[in-house]
């Protein structure tokens, strides 16, 4: 089982999205608990990862040492690359 550790960053990109689609962000990163490497799911970086949930990415990196996934980045598509 992998912790979720998020960058303080983050927390303030998640309340700027609107509520419908904050439940299917969250219900997506509760997955990454169990396995951050299910199917779908795409390695943009040596440790970087990549979800898609409709119109919003969630990019992370996951260390495997220590159990631990860093989510730091929630964006909608068109803004998370910038």
């Amino acid at each position: 089982m992998y912790r979720i550790r998020y960058e303080a960053r983050v927390r303030k990109e998640l309340d700027s999205i609107p509520d419908r689609d904050y439940q299917r962000i969250e219900e997506a990163i509760a997955t990454l608990k169990v396995e951050p490497r299910l199917f779908g799911i795409k390695k943009i970086g040596p440790a970087d990862w990549r979800i898609r949930i409709g119109n919003y990415r969630v990019l992370y990196e996951i260390d495997d040492k220590t159990k631990v996934v860093t989510i730091y980045r929630v964006k909608h598509r068109k803004d998370v690359y910038r």
